[in-house]
């Protein structure tokens, strides 16, 4: 019934003997030396160690023919040195003799040495990188299985099927996406070894569609990261990487300084654009809770692709201009699932305590989407009748000025009195750190067009039962 895909999990055995701690290690901090090494790394990643970049390939298709054999093993050159271009060999600085060797216990080079060099980034700032990861072993890639569709027994139900067939995700969408994310973790290790890259987002969490980007959190321990200063420090090293290591497969990179910084970046023999953050530890734990509910029943996923396109189609869905992202929109119709008076979406957290505790090791999270069966519900309304119902609960029948939406408790509870939830005009609770992940909403102007498109959407529906009426359908199909 459901997809036991291990996308995005830890590629570790778990260490069972620990706890308190998710990635089961003691504490060790990186020095100002260490933080150097990791620099180095970047700016001689091919020198410093042997570095082959592994072809991107999907079928017979490799953007570029690359080859790298070692420079070095330990001090020791090659007999053949002399064939390398001058830039591949190690430059020396101050002083014509060797230098002596620094060798690194937190970061190793895989039983390499590594050469001591100067700072190639004068800064004061020394991110406080603790409790890196276990050791890597990669596993293999499973494929989700699938789950039949709804019966559709009117049109508009028919519409929203055949919407959802010809633009879900498809099995071979998520294996270029995993590919990428295989080999860049492979690359980013170079500048941080026991780093781990997780595929999040509507990629993996059964929402996605053929035109969602890929998502990716770069996980460098345990603790939250400053993100506008940790996480920029390490975001810069990694854009850097892009930029002069792997141009061949990755264009356009850009760091992005916003809140919550990231590397946007487009790979160019999926051709999927991607973006890129650190330590977004709750996004790995939410992706597989609404993993979880894609699955758990048959009419969610069809659901949340018509909202999501609809919401795209009238312009009310875009955080980045003060409307809703994503993110909200999935949990809000979840959220109507599980407030119908027959409910379709228990709240699983309430449940199943033990398999979505914010506080659950890191490396188990991914096994709740195949240990969860599945949620039988009474309620038997057709998929047009609950996109109805989804329009008009909104538009008419939920509070916006004293409730918040909780898909943890499963139920409109009052505001909170925080800072936070203060003159907001959309609250959406995030089911694990309780922040509200509608905060983009912030100009009366933007919630009074959301509010005014669902009840809109919401009349020209109930009258003209035709999804053409508030998506048109070709257009929605050729976006995909």
């Amino acid at each position: 019934m459901f997809p036991n895909s291990i996308l995005g999990r830890p590629p570790f055995t778990p260490n069972h003997h620990h706890h308190n701690n998710f990635f089961a290690l003691s504490p060790t901090l990186y020095s100002h030396q260490q933080l150097i090494d990791a620099q180095f790394n970047f700016q001689n990643a091919d020198l410093s160690r042997a570095v082959s970049l592994q072809q991107l390939t999907y079928g017979s298709v490799s953007p570029i023919q690359t080859s790298a054999s070692p420079l070095f093993r330990g001090r020791k050159r090659l007999s053949d040195e002399k064939n390398f271009p001058l830039d591949g060999k190690r430059q020396r600085f101050h002083s014509p003799h060797p230098e002596p060797t620094v060798v690194s216990p937190i970061v190793p080079l895989s039983g390499e040495r590594r050469y001591s060099m100067p700072p190639l980034f004068h800064t004061h700032y020394v991110p406080d990188i603790v409790r890196c990861i276990p050791p890597f072993r990669e596993i293999p890639f499973l494929e989700p299985r699938d789950i039949p569709l709804p019966e559709a027994k009117d049109k508009l139900s028919q519409q929203i099927l055949e919407l959802f067939e010809t633009c879900q995700q498809q099995i071979s969408d998520l294996k270029k996406k995993e590919l990428c994310r295989t080999q860049l973790q492979g690359e980013i290790q170079l500048l941080f070894p026991q780093s781990r890259l997780f595929l999040v987002g509507s990629s993996l969490n059964g929402f996605g569609t053929r035109s969602s980007d890929g998502d990716l959190c770069l996980v460098i321990k345990e603790e939250p990261v400053n993100q506008k200063t940790e996480a920029r420090h390490i975001l810069t090293l990694v854009h850097k990487h892009f930029c002069t290591r792997l141009s061949g497969y990755i264009e356009r990179p850009q760091l992005i300084r916003a809140k919550v910084p990231i590397v946007k970046f487009r790979d160019k023999v999926s051709c999927m654009e991607f973006d890129l953050n650190v330590n977004n530890i709750v996004g790995i734990r939410n992706t597989f809770l609404l993993r979880t509910y894609a699955y758990l029943e048959n009419r969610v996923r069809p659901l949340v692709l018509v909202v999501k396109k609809w919401a795209r189609h009238h312009e009310i869905n875009d955080a980045s201009r003060g409307t809703l992202n994503s993110y909200s929109l999935v949990l809000m119709v979840l959220h109507y699932l599980q407030t119908l008076p027959e409910p379709i979406l228990p709240s699983l957290q309430k449940i199943y305590p033990e398999s979505f505790s914010p506080l659950i090791h890191l490396h188990l999270v991914h096994q709740a989407p195949c240990n969860i069966p599945p949620y039988l519900s009474k309620n038997e309304s057709s998929l047009g009748d609950l996109l109805l119902g989804f329009l008009k609960y909104y538009a008419t029948e939920f509070d916006w000025n004293s409730q918040m939406i909780s898909v943890r408790e499963a139920k409109a509870i009052p505001r909170p009195d925080g800072i936070e939830w203060r003159n907001k005009y959309i609250c959406v609770e995030e089911p694990f750190d309780g922040t509200n992940t509608a905060r983009a909403v912030h100009e009366k102007q933007k919630f009074d067009a959301i509010k005014d498109q669902f009840l809109k959407s919401w009349h020209r529906l109930k009258n003209k039962k035709d999804l053409n009426s508030i998506l048109p359908l070709r257009a929605a199909i050729l976006k995909r």
